[in-house]
């Protein structure tokens, strides 16, 4: 977060690691990741801009990127082109976002705070990750109005998510059911990633829309195992 409240991410996504030939998929996911972060925020989208390295079919690229952008209200309002060595293509965006208030960070969680997912993981996984994602933002949004302490979205995994968020609030975690989605396993719903679910904490008298996983403890080396998406 910036001094003024605004909020800032970027992500990235490469060929032949997140996607291979459908750069429409492409384009509409690089716009997804970014929003998401924003919602794990608990805040609101406002601007995107996007860098292309590589020698791709732009149109087709932004169809998706512009599909995604007007579905969450983010203009896309500028970017860069540029050429690399080989094949690969690398697709960057960088968001602007605000939130109403403070924003929710990973680093809030502490002892006794019940850990909720906003909705089933695995799905991504069990279909191959063939199917568009997409941001949570109202959830988000309901997270933070209705107290949440700390959040992040699943993008890489609920166990290795949950356990960035443990490590960042210093609290350990006791997972007491894992929300698998139909046609999942739990080791996809566990390592999977690429659901977007937001994983957030809350005090236990905070009225919260969510599924309940576990509960935050005192002991920070109680963590889920790092299953998931590594960088």
């Amino acid at each position: 977060m910036l001094p003024d409240g605004r909020l800032l991410a970027i992500d990235s996504v490469v060929q032949n690691v997140h996607f291979t030939d459908d750069l429409e998929s492409a384009g509409w996911r690089v716009v997804v990741r970014n929003v998401s972060d924003v919602a794990a925020m608990g805040g609101e989208p406002d601007h995107i801009v996007i860098s292309v390295a590589g020698a791709v079919d732009l149109d087709r690229l932004y169809d998706g990127a512009i599909a995604a952008a007007t579905e969450y209200r983010c203009p896309i309002v500028g970017g860069d082109l540029t050429s690399v060595p080989g094949d690969a293509v690398v697709v960057t965006a960088a968001i602007t976002g605000h939130v109403d208030g403070p924003p929710v960070l990973r680093s809030g969680a502490r002892p006794g705070d019940v850990i909720y997912v906003t909705g089933l993981v695995g799905a991504a996984a069990a279909g191959g990750y063939a199917a568009r994602p997409h941001a949570r933002v109202a959830e988000g949004r309901a997270a933070r109005l209705a107290g949440a302490t700390a959040m992040i979205d699943v993008s890489d995994g609920l166990g290795l998510d949950l356990r960035r968020l443990a490590m960042a609030s210093g609290v350990g975690v006791r997972v007491e059911e894992v929300p698998v989605a139909p046609g999942a396993t739990e080791a996809q719903a566990m390592g999977g990633g690429d659901d977007y679910e937001l994983i957030f904490t809350a005090r236990a008298d905070a009225a919260v829309a969510g599924i309940r996983i576990g509960v935050c403890t005192d002991d920070p080396a109680k963590l889920p195992e790092p299953s998931g998406w590594q960088h």
